[in-house]
């Protein structure tokens, strides 16, 4: 039966802007989508919108009042549900795939300013010194105050080589202060790596992409051969990692894990919303038409060195499905602290000629059924990380991190929710990668300012002594 409308599932293991979102088309029976309506509601509805039209101060459009009326119903659901416009729409479908000039920060939104959840490594905006925690109270000469979040992310998007004029609050600052950003076409490198010290190798991912499980299994390779012999621990450090591809989760969990293994499902009211995501090949690949297996170069080692994973409250969504798969098979231990706590999955539905929305449509779980949304993973090891304050002095702050718990309408976790507050934020298209892993600054990581990959690195140290007992 030739379908009349097509559903564009957006498998998204990205908690926040910038994490990296797939977008898959697929055919789905059409469905008649027409609930019953409320009258009383739409009385009330109609009410609300007669006044506006009769007393508001200035004339309103009637499509501003609806789209307005659409926004608010969709967005209220949770922090990851939007109505996107025909123009939004169609920059989602055609930018996934494409380049764009950003700054490359990860957002929400707090009392209606922009709240830089994390800087993306590599990026314009990490170069440029910000900082999770900072609010964005001016973009150019414009007030962020009175934008929506979509607003916001358009104005800060641009032609890469342009500049943009950030106005920055931060806590630990008296005044506001003028940060100049050039956009720049956001490309990351998903996979570093080096020689920690002798026999202990180190892995960082800094999103889920296309080429990440690959990458992996090269770095990986490149360590075996770069220690000369097998290696005796290793650190996976997925801090700040923001998410991506579901399937590069699944890729990077298998890479650790025996074939066959359960990493991650789903349930959602929908037959198409319930899946299950094991080790098995078919299910990481890039390309689902291959038959290549991306891991088929991976050290066999790999399977059983003793591992450690670094975490923070910067890992979301798909670095938390890898955390949580190896956590319940014990194949690692986790060490860092409570994670961000996004384990909802959003698809993109197309409204005719209208656009379409966003919508949540189920809640993923790890292998022993723990959902983590809005509460995270909790580490089997907790170490807070510390920074210098501001006058370098020898007190060290707390690292303050926004969470999934903290935003408005956040999705429950059916398992005990965490409270907490936040607004919705916008996801912005996939970036682009490089198709190679790299090795890491030489100087950093550095065990001597890392407290946290110092303490990581002596519970692998602790593990090799156990080892040698038994």
């Amino acid at each position: 039966m030739q379908n009349r409308r097509q559903k564009f599932a957006l498998v998204s293991a990205g908690a926040i802007a910038g994490a990296v979102l797939t977008l898959s088309i697929t055919a789905a029976a059409d469905k008649d989508t027409l609930a019953p309506l409320p009258l009383n509601e739409l009385r009330t509805f109609a009410e609300v919108y007669g006044r506006i039209k009769s007393d508001y101060v200035e004339p309103v459009d009637d499509k501003k009042l609806i789209t307005e009326a659409i926004n608010g119903m969709v967005s209220g659901l949770d922090p990851h549900s939007s109505y996107l416009d025909p123009e939004a729409f169609k920059e989602l479908r055609e930018g996934t795939q494409g380049e764009f000039g950003g700054l490359g920060i990860e957002i929400g939104m707090e009392d209606g300013l922009v709240k830089i959840v994390s800087p993306i490594e590599d990026t314009p905006a990490a170069k440029a010194g910000l900082k999770s925690g900072d609010l964005i109270i001016k973009i150019d000469d414009t007030p962020v105050r009175g934008l929506s979040s979509t607003d916001a992310v358009k104005r800060m998007r641009g032609k890469p080589g342009t500049r943009v004029t950030l106005t920055i609050a931060r806590k630990s600052e008296a005044k506001s202060f003028n940060v100049q950003l050039t956009r720049a076409i956001i490309k990351t490198k998903s996979v570093k790596f080096k020689l920690l010290e002798p026999d202990i190798g180190y892995v960082r991912i800094t999103q889920f992409q296309e080429h990440t499980v690959e990458n992996l299994a090269q770095a990986l390779a490149t360590l075996y051969k770069d220690n000369k012999r097998p290696l005796k621990g290793l650190l996976l450090d997925l801090r700040d990692d923001p998410g991506g591809l579901l399937n590069a989760a699944v890729g990077v969990s298998a890479a650790f894990l025996p074939q066959n293994k359960l990493v991650v499902y789903t349930e959602g009211r929908t037959p198409d919303a319930k899946m299950q995501l094991t080790t098995d090949p078919a299910n990481y690949p890039r390309d689902p038409r291959s038959k290549d297996d991306p891991l088929k170069g991976l050290p066999a080692e790999a399977k059983n060195v003793p591992m450690v994973v670094l975490v923070n409250a910067g890992t979301a969504s798909a670095s938390e499905i890898v955390t949580g798969a190896l956590q319940d098979y014990k194949r690692a231990v986790v060490v860092g602290t409570q994670t961000f706590g996004k384990g909802s999955v959003q698809s993109i539905l197309p409204l005719g000629s209208a656009g379409g929305i966003k919508l949540t449509t189920a809640r993923y779980f790890t292998p022993k059924g723990t959902s983590i949304q809005a509460k995270g993973i909790t580490p089997d090891v907790t170490v807070e990380a510390i920074q210098p304050d501001s006058d370098k002095k020898q007190v060290a702050l707390p690292i303050i991190r926004v969470r999934e718990a903290d935003l408005n309408h956040h999705l429950s976790n059916p398992n005990g929710d965490s409270k907490g507050k936040a607004t919705p934020q916008p996801e912005v298209p996939a970036a682009p990668e490089t198709t190679e892993p790299s090795r890491v600054d030489p100087r950093d990581p550095d065990p001597k300012t890392d407290n946290q990959l110092a303490q990581a690195l002596n519970i692998l140290k602790v593990q090799q002594i156990l080892d040698k007992k038994n």
